[in-house]
């Protein structure tokens, strides 16, 4: 007699079944869970280590990443790398196949999605992606420090300062004790929307909503600092 193997009706690696022989209904059972595709694309964008995940996810809780990456691994998109007590998260070649589908999604997202609601605009997300996307060619052979401040923040998120040298960027969200090279003060929708390539450098700083204080060298230099990749015509997935 032949037996068939039958799938049970939950699947707690892929999730509900759509019961389709379609290939968009059987990635989306993977794919169609809420973060698991954010989770994507900050391993698309570099990130290996879990907090640095949780870093680009800040509203997504530790307990659900972990659950997400063990899906994701499980389906063969993540390999999980243990060295000691180091523990890294790299996309297979299955994954690294999804970054054109991530870059495509964050294309019609920059076209199509319309007006940011205040309910989006979070610093410690915009701080984490802008560091991220430094040109370091276009910045001195030297430390240089940033502060953020963002006046209309209510909470401990209003002020940041991002240390960047030849070969690192770090962002903190307290004081790091070096001496502020150059002050950003912004609204977070301006400041975002620049970084969207919603809005531009010059018009953000001859209205106001922007004031840099610093050196007239660094002021003039500081909006070729950061290389956003959704200012590109073509967009990206970043946000």
């Amino acid at each position: 007699m032949l037996v068939t193997a039958v799938r049970p009706a939950y699947d707690p690696i892929m999730g509900p079944p759509y019961h389709q022989f379609c290939p968009v209904a059987k990635a989306m059972e993977l794919f169609d869970e809420r973060w698991t595709l954010l989770v994507v694309r900050e391993l698309v964008l570099g990130s290996e280590r879990f907090n640095d995940l949780r870093r680009g996810l800040p509203r997504m809780s530790p307990t659900l990443l972990s659950k997400r990456l063990h899906q994701l691994t499980a389906a063969g998109i993540v390999r999980r790398l243990e060295d000691g007590a180091d523990v890294r998260y790299v996309l297979t070649p299955a994954g690294r196949d999804l970054e054109a589908v991530v870059d495509a999604l964050g294309a019609w997202g920059t076209r199509w999605t319309g007006k940011l609601g205040d309910v989006d605009l979070d610093p410690r997300l915009l701080m984490w992606d802008m560091h991220r996307h430094v040109d370091h060619a276009a910045l001195p052979d030297s430390r240089v420090v940033v502060e953020f401040v963002f006046p209309a923040v209510t909470h401990a998120s209003r002020r940041w300062w991002m240390v960047i040298t030849p070969h690192d960027v770090d962002v903190c969200d307290e004081d790091p004790g070096f001496e502020v090279s150059i002050r950003v003060t912004a609204g977070m929708r301006e400041l975002t929307e620049i970084w969207r390539g919603e809005a531009t450098w010059p018009d953000a700083l001859r209205s106001g909503a922007v004031v840099v204080d610093g050196p007239s060298a660094l002021r003039r230099s500081l909006p070729r600092w950061f290389d956003s990749p959704l200012a590109s015509p073509a967009g990206h997935a970043t946000r």
